[in-house]
This record gives C-alpha cells, sequence and structure tokens, in this order.
C-alpha cells in the first residue's frame, strides 16, 4: 500500500492533495495520512514532523520513502490519467528541474503558511 503524508493546514497543500485523491477514487492501495490532524504520524517514516509540514512524503509499495518532487513523482506513477507524469519526473533532467522548482516553492510556501500562523 502506498502512504501519501501531507499538511491539510497548509491551503495550498491541502488543495493539492484533495485534486490527487479526486483522482484516485476508489484505489484502496493509497492510505492518505494527514500529519496536521495527526501529528505523531510521521514517527512511522522517522521523519521530522517539520520536515513533512514543508515536504509531501509518499511512501511506496516497497517502503521507499519518497520527498518532495520524488514523492509526487512516486504518486503520479500510480494516478490513473497522471503515470506519464511519473514517468517524465524520472528523467534526469526532467528530475533535477522538478526538485529544484519544488524545493524552492515548498519553502516559500512553509514560510508563508508559519507567518500565517496554519500551524
Amino acid at each position: 500500500m502506498t502512504k501519501v503524508y501531507y499538511n491539510s493546514a497548509c491551503p495550498v497543500c491541502n488543495a493539492g492533495i484533495k485534486h490527487q485523491r479526486a483522482r484516485s477514487a476508489g484505489d484502496d492501495h493509497v492510505e492518505w495520512i494527514d500529519v496536521h490532524a495527526d501529528n505523531d504520524a510521521v514517527s512511522a517514516i522517522g521523519a521530522d514532523l517539520e520536515n513533512v509540514r514543508e515536504r509531501l512524503h509518499v511512501v511506496d509499495d516497497a517502503g521507499t520513502v519518497h520527498i518532495g518532487a520524488a514523492a509526487f513523482a512516486a504518486l503520479w506513477r500510480i494516478t490513473p490519467g497522471q503515470r506519464w507524469l511519473g514517468r517524465a519526473g524520472n528523467l534526469p533532467v526532467v528530475r533535477a528541474v522538478l526538485r529544484w522548482a519544488y524545493n524552492a516553492f515548498a519553502a516559500a510556501l512553509y514560510r508563508w503558511n508559519r507567518r500565517r500562523g496554519h500551524w
């Protein structure tokens, strides 16, 4: 089972997860874990709560933890209609660009959420 660790307190993150959940509707192989509702859930993957608040974490069927852009690629690979994005996200140049863009956006979004007092 794939496990998606996300932060519902971030309005942008929550909207993205709602979109992914809708695309994956009926797929009982994905467990959606909201770390805002259950702060202790991060202990299952040995992660710090603040790291999961800042970056999406996905644990695939093999137990591999994917973080940030790699987490999105892992999620896309199992999402109907987005599998091609997951494959493209693994191409070396695309992976590097996605990682850079995601990290920059996630850091800025995390700071914005903290300033707004979302948690």
